[in-house]
């Protein structure tokens, strides 16, 4: 069965107004889109959570354009993890020779979505979700999946999205020169740098 889940998201938008969302960020490009659909909505906390990035240097240099985005917008309040490599490498062990957007990355979604909703729990938020599906190259079906699962088995509302759906990418291109942000030419994880 073929679910919508940007009307899903919308219809969560609708039923939630004014409760917490905890929204995980893999980059600024990616949250912009994200925020104008969501912050209007829900008073967000950007939760920055990116064990993949190959170096702390681009870790780094993500997190200061999420800063900066932020700050140029006031869409959101932020919330930094830390970088934690060892987290991802665990994650990815016995799966480095996945191909990109395999098995590998669906470890990577869930270890990022799960310590997203650990972190709403724990600080009260009232949902959490991700900006990883406004990306053309993520299949939004099984974050989706991902999100539902980690809902039931900690307790916090998951937000379902596609943000990539009614040009959402295109405009996250468009917010992105408007804001002249840097915009990476890959996932962010060393194996995403090979293909």
């Amino acid at each position: 069965m073929n679910i919508n889940y940007d009307a899903l998201m919308l219809q969560t938008l609708a039923e939630n107004a004014g409760k917490r969302l905890l929204l995980h960020s893999c980059c600024a490009p990616c949250s912009s889109y994200c925020l104008e659909q969501v912050s209007s909505a829900l008073p967000t906390t950007v939760f920055y959570y990116n064990p993949n990035l190959d170096s702390d240097e681009e870790y780094e240099k993500r997190k200061k354009e999420q800063i900066r985005l932020l700050a140029e917008t006031g869409q959101a309040d932020f919330l930094d993890c830390g970088y934690s490599p060892e987290a991802f490498e665990a994650a990815a062990r016995g799966y480095e020779d996945e191909p990109e957007g395999g098995a590998r990355c669906a470890r990577c979604f869930r270890l990022r979505l799960e310590r997203t909703a650990t972190e709403a729990k724990a600080r009260g938020y009232d949902l959490f979700g991700t900006t990883l599906t406004v990306s053309p190259l993520k299949n939004a079906k099984l974050i989706n999946e991902i999100g539902f699962a980690l809902e039931r088995e900690h307790g916090v509302k998951y937000l379902p999205s596609d943000f990539k759906k009614r040009g959402g990418y295109l405009r996250s291109i468009e917010l992105s020169k408007e804001h002249a942000l840097y915009r990476q030419n890959y996932c962010g994880c060393r194996f995403s740098k090979k293909g």
